[in-house]
């Protein structure tokens, strides 16, 4: 045995069954290894592609998902989508090729000091210095990228190494237990959330990380508290109940800005502050907080817990209940919001003006997906509108990218995403922008016979910058380009290709191409006009209660 196939028995042991990546000379004896492993090899188009499905797959599954490069110009486009793991908490193991270690003291083709241009992208970034101690690199590797917050995590291996003669096995994983609050920070959030009159939670994706939705639910709802969830927080609690205010995130004023307005404590649940920073919803510090997470709160003087409660969230939230008493308090005033966003959200149903509105195409998106059915969200302008108008009942069936918040996740991401949930649709929303940036993996997903629907939103330029341009010089420059013909682009590459002509055709476009045994590519037109009515209607948003 070899250093590479004892490699490949230890992500084995580590349950892995996907690895993503590109076959290079300095990674052939892992895939040598590969052959006879349990393991799949997915050979993708571009690294980028490849650590962008590691990504989604480590998110939706809470194992790490793992992609592989060679050095050089392999690995340099493995970063973003191992950067965006590591800021999105999603697990990632990548694992690079190197020279040999014999080549590392001089200048040599295509070497570059991997270990330490993963560092600061990375939660750990290490090389296989010696044949034996490869067991242990890699059972670290996955407890640190699995631990909360999770993370990404670097392997380098070099080729002589790889090839070297080894004896040894994979480190028994054994059982990580649960970390629980202490009953001292429990007592005092419990006092804290018993005394405030008009409280709002703050739900993020470290709830859905923790499996707390259940909790969460049960947790507001016994305490009559409104739920605001950021937009990596979706479906944390169902969006039909009754107590749930939606998504909270935008850079502009929105109806749940007025909730905030007026709270006067915010019970942060699994929040993250990368998502959505403290200091656009409690500028001044004033709002006081229960921080309620798996991990100890961030500093930012925004962000000063009054309680700070970290382990197990279920377990946090099931003992805090227990301990307050909010009889005699008033009805929570949030609530009153609720009318005015729903009532914003259900003017687009019947819609009818083409090019199509932002919010009507995902309004209609929303009533042929399932409950249980996963959307993919690129970044773009269409990010903005699908974070404040795709509601989810169920966690990890909208999956935004907001922490590194990176262009061309979303066809990588919904190749993944067919893979965990091969019996749901799976829907990639992008822009043709972020379309562009790695429409090469549909390819990917045709051969491996991972069937999706990528919807365009088409406006022939980079919209969410020129809406920001518009924001802030009222103009716009050097955002606009001209697109290839999307349906033609698509047949081209085996798949089928639909555009929308009108607004009523989006539905029945949209059920068609799920009914595809192949990767579909629906083109549609979309009116940003609505961005910037967006921009003057926040401005002039006055909060009536």
């Amino acid at each position: 045995m070899n250093t590479a196939e004892l490699l490949i028995r230890c992500l084995e042991n580590e349950g892995v069954r996907y690895i993503f990546g590109l076959p290079g000379e300095e990674n052939l004896h892992v895939l040598e290894a590969l052959k006879d492993s349990s393991i799949e090899f997915i050979t993708t188009r571009h690294e980028q592609g490849a650590a962008f499905m590691a990504d989604v797959y480590g998110r939706l599954t809470g194992q790490a998902g793992v992609c592989l490069s060679t050095l050089g110009p392999g690995a340099t486009n493995l970063m973003t989508g191992v950067a965006d793991a590591n800021l999105d908490g999603a697990p990632l193991i990548a694992i690079t090729g190197q020279v040999g270690t014999d080549r590392m003291h001089i200048e040599s083709h295509q070497y570059l000091d991997l270990v330490a241009m993963f560092s600061p992208v990375t939660k750990w970034s290490e090389q296989i210095v010696r044949p034996g101690i490869t067991p242990e690199l890699v059972r670290r590797a996955f407890k640190i990228a699995q631990t909360e917050k999770p993370g990404a995590v670097h392997i380098d291996l070099p080729e002589n190494i790889a090839a070297m003669p080894v004896a040894g096995e994979a480190l028994s994983k054994g059982d990580l237990e649960k970390t629980y609050a202490s009953f001292r920070s429990i007592e005092r959030a419990a006092e804290t959330i018993a005394q405030a009159n008009n409280p709002l939670i703050l739900v993020g994706n470290g709830a859905i990380r923790d499996r707390a939705s259940e909790a969460v639910t049960e947790f507001a709802t016994k305490l009559n508290i409104p739920v605001a969830n950021t937009f990596m927080g979706k479906g944390v609690i169902p969006y039909t109940h009754p107590l749930a205010l939606w998504a909270v995130g935008l850079q502009l004023r929105d109806y749940i800005s007025c909730g905030f307005d007026r709270a006067d404590l915010v019970i942060a649940i699994g929040y993250d502050l990368i998502e959505y920073s403290p200091k656009r919803w409690n500028p001044d510090g004033k709002i006081p907080v229960v921080h309620i997470a798996g991990t100890h709160a961030e500093i930012d003087s925004s962000y000063i817990p009054a309680a700070e409660v970290v382990g197990d969230i279920s377990d946090s939230l099931s003992e805090i209940v227990q301990r307050v008493d909010r009889s005699g308090k008033p009805e929570p005033y949030a609530l009153e919001l609720r009318d005015d966003i729903r009532a914003d959200y259900e003017q687009y149903a019947n819609d009818t003006e083409f090019p199509i509105k932002p919010q009507k195409l995902i309004y209609d998106l929303r009533q042929v997906m399932g409950e249980e059915d996963i959307v993919v969200c690129d970044v773009g302008a269409h990010k903005m509108w699908m974070a404040r108008h795709y509601h989810c009942d169920r966690p990890n069936t909208c999956l935004i990218s907001n922490g590194f918040a990176a262009m061309g996740i979303a066809i990588p991401g919904a190749i993944a995403a067919k893979l965990v949930a091969p019996q749901q649709n799976v829907v990639a929303v992008t822009g043709d922008g972020g379309f562009m940036m790695n429409c090469q993996e549909l390819e990917t997903a045709l051969r491996i016979g991972t069937a999706f629907v990528t919807i365009i939103f088409n406006d022939g330029g980079y919209g969410l910058i020129e809406w920001k341009q518009y924001n802030q010089f009222g103009k716009s420059s050097f955002v606009k380009f001209t697109n290839p013909d999307f349906v033609k682009l698509a047949e081209s590459m085996g798949l089928k290709g639909y555009r929308v002509e009108s607004t009523a055709d989006f539905i029945p476009t949209l059920k068609t191409a799920l009914a595809q045994s192949v990767p579909a590519v629906i083109d549609c037109a979309v009116d940003y006009r609505e961005n910037l009515r967006f921009t003057q209607k926040a401005g002039e948003l006055s909060c009536a209660i």
